[in-house]
C-alpha cells in the first residue's frame, strides 16, 4: 500500500489548489469538497473557514 502525502492540487485549482487537494488525497470528488467547504464555511460565519483555507494554502506543499 502506497502512502500518498497531502499536497496542493495542480490540476484540480481554482484558487490555490487546497480543496482540490484535499479531494485528491481522500479520493473525492474536487466538486463535492468545495461544496462542503462553502456550507461549512457558512454555518461556522464564514470567517473561521477562510482562516483555515488560507493557513492550508500557505502550509500545504504545491503538488
Amino acid at each position: 500500500m502506497s502512502r500518498t502525502t497531502l499536497r496542493r492540487s495542480i490540476n484540480n485549482r481554482q484558487i490555490a489548489g487546497v480543496c482540490g487537494g484535499l479531494a485528491e488525497y481522500f479520493d473525492l470528488d474536487p466538486t463535492l469538497v468545495r461544496v462542503g467547504y462553502v456550507l461549512l464555511s457558512f454555518l461556522s460565519v464564514g470567517f473561521p473557514g477562510l482562516l483555515v483555507y488560507i493557513v492550508l494554502a500557505l502550509v500545504m506543499p504545491e503538488g
